[in-house]
């Protein structure tokens, strides 16, 4: 089948390539462009995924191509303005990596810019096309573990980094329940950041979620939580394990547990194939930003909480940033000087990058590497 859909990157970084291999997957689409101020960069992006055009600049690549698709793979604080002159362009659809965004006005600005041109919007969750997930989803949704109770998750690299997919794991497996309160705690004795936004040293959060089932997260907390992906659903009639490669459960009538061999796909070429499929006339996607919006507000009443001390209500009231706004009301005051970014290994040149690695895996905190590779602002 030849190609009938044109795709646009934006951002010719590690999640750029992922987008580039989802769409390399599905026969009905071809990676036309991408744009990336890097020549560098955009030049071995471009020779290694055959892409015929690059751009240094957004405006430019939408100027000058007809994209059916739009991937936004930039740093989390350009999400919302790169989507929105996307969508002034009408694609069929914008593929927005996760975190959908900072801030619930971000969220919802990005939502109704794209409602209003009839433009798809949908956030990076591939995570979601884990079968060994959706396994785990079915099993609640059938009752193999009676009423769901509780759901818990720990993982590290910031509540907005690899939390937003944890947060987002809660939602898909317990069948995407409404939110009804929040509860959380943060602590940052650094001047953390992620990829330009200021976040916490380590969180932990609970969530309610209507019909009674509550999620406990903890993030950084743990020395290897860094690498760990791991979920445990407790209901009134047995337990469910799940990680990104299998899921087991145990309930009264199985007489041990039950482990379920499952197939292995990449998630995002199975993203891409089911955007073309709603772009098509198909009901929905599962990474709707709309799902997205749930996790954002997730996200952001766990900070509002631990900046009010207090559990949060959702709707959230708060429309910006609360890590921002506990900052600068001196709640959480730098114990330990000297700005750095968790993620700053993304902007190194490739041997810097791959010291940075191997002191990373040594179990090194990234405060202490940054400052050993005078990476510390």
């Amino acid at each position: 089948m030849s190609a009938i859909y044109r795709a646009g990157i934006v951002g010719a970084g590690q999640i750029g390539r992922a987008h580039a291999i989802g769409y390399q997957g599905v026969a009905s689409v071809e990676v036309t462009a991408v744009t990336e101020p890097n020549e560098r960069v955009r030049k071995e992006f471009q020779e290694k995924y055959g892409i015929p055009n690059g751009y240094a600049d957004i405006r430019e690549m939408l100027d000058r191509e007809n994209l059916d698709f739009v991937s936004i793979c930039t740093w989390h604080l350009l999400h919302e303005p790169h989507t929105l002159l996307a969508a002034e362009y009408l694609p069929k659809a914008i593929l927005c990596e996760k975190p959908m965004t900072v801030g619930m006005a971000s969220a919802d600005r990005m939502i109704e810019a794209c409602d209003a041109r009839h433009v798809k919007l949908v956030i990076g969750h591939q995570r979601r096309y884990y079968h060994s997930w959706t396994k785990a989803r079915e099993l609640v949704a059938t009752g193999a573990v009676g009423t769901p109770l509780m759901i818990t998750g720990r993982n590290g690299e910031g509540l907005l980094n690899c939390g937003t997919h944890m947060i987002d794991a809660m939602r898909y497996i317990l069948g995407d329940p409404a939110t009804e309160w929040v509860m959380g705690a943060v602590e940052r004795k650094t001047d953390r950041y992620e990829r330009n936004v200021r976040i916490e040293d380590a969180c932990l959060g609970l969530i309610r979620f209507e019909g009674g089932a509550q999620g406990l997260l903890q993030s950084d907390l743990t020395p290897d939580s860094w690498s760990v992906e791991d979920y445990q659903i407790r209901g009134t009639d047995g337990l469910i394990e799940t990680n990104s490669r299998e899921t087991r459960y145990v309930n009264g009538a199985t007489q041990g547990w039950v482990t379920f061999d499952l197939p292995t796909e990449d998630p995002w070429i199975l993203q891409a194939q089911d955007m073309v499929r709603w772009v098509e006339g198909g009901d929905g996607h599962r990474g709707d930003a709309r799902q997205a919006r749930h996790t954002v507000e997730i996200l952001m009443a766990i900070y509002q909480s631990a900046r009010d001390h207090e559990v949060v209500r959702i709707p959230l009231k708060e429309q910006g940033y609360p890590m921002d706004r506990m900052f600068e009301e001196g709640k959480i005051p730098v114990e330990e000087p000297g700005a750095y970014d968790i993620r700053v290994f993304l902007a190194l040149e490739p041997d810097e990058r791959q010291r940075y690695g191997e002191l990373r895996g040594q179990g090194m905190r990234h405060r202490d590497i940054a400052e050993a590779m005078h990476l510390v602002k």
